[in-house]
């Protein structure tokens, strides 16, 4: 069993309803990550859930922070989360510098997972930003400089290129379609597992004595749509074979 550390993938929803000369906001709050916390729970590892709004005051700030952690996954949340804490962004304070505690982290051995979004990678309008710090050298792919985004509105499906690997899970037949994913490169020595129009969708790689991963699409809608997340039974042996693998 792994513990697993799970940042993002939630977010707070603002609309404002107009009927005619009047007009009042709604606010609702979205958490998506229980497709991917029910998959690692049904493999045995105790899942930690650090919601998008909590990750700038919460988020590990050292390496003894991270120790508690096996794996930690990005899921949806920009770099500025990470590295903008309260008293660094509200109160000009110098912090803790925590993406580079996390590329240290890995480096003494830990596993790092970055799920595709709006707010992974690069992202839309490059405002993940992940390009720009050193977590990048720490990725299996390499980021492009712009929006990376790659909507695919009739879904498409993966080409699993790596099938025998154990970050795999033993995954077998068709994947159900995906509709959109981060664009990335592949990087020189890491392997590429499984494509999606012919871009990385399952990459692994090694950082000094640690691993990493990526799955540029998402785990949950809308890039993961149902048949994907909620009914294939190939989720849970993919997520929880990346996280088993990259805890070691």
């Amino acid at each position: 069993m792994s513990r697993v550390l799970i940042a993002g993938e939630s977010w707070v929803t603002q609309s404002t309803h107009i009927k005619g000369v009047d007009s009042f906001t709604t606010s609702s709050y979205v958490v998506g990550v229980e497709p991917l916390r029910r998959a690692l729970e049904s493999r045995g590892h105790e899942v930690v859930h650090l919601p998008a709004h909590l990750v700038p005051a919460g988020f590990p700030g050292d390496a003894a922070a991270l120790a508690e952690y096996d794996v930690v996954v990005l899921s949806d949340i920009g770099a500025n989360s990470l590295q903008l804490a309260p008293e660094v962004f509200e109160q000009a304070r110098p912090g803790n510098d925590r993406i580079a505690a996390l590329r240290g982290w890995v480096g003494d051995g830990g596993g790092l997972l970055m799920i595709g979004g709006y707010l992974s990678f690069t992202g839309f309008e490059a405002k993940a930003a992940y390009r720009n710090t050193v977590l990048h050298e720490v990725l299996p792919v390499e980021l492009l400089p712009e929006d990376d985004r790659v909507e695919l509105p009739a879904g498409a499906r993966a080409d699993v290129t790596g099938p025998d690997h154990p970050a795999l899970g033993g995954v077998d037949g068709d994947w159900p379609l995906l509709l959109g994913y981060n664009r990335v490169r592949p990087r020189p020595g890491a392997d590429v597992l499984a494509t999606l129009n012919g871009d990385p969708l399952v990459a692994v790689g090694t950082h000094g004595s640690g691993r990493s991963a990526v799955f540029t699409s998402d785990c949950s809608p809308h890039w993961a749509p149902t048949p994907f997340c909620e009914e294939w039974d190939g989720y849970a042996k993919v997520f929880g074979g990346l996280v088993e693998w990259l805890a070691g």
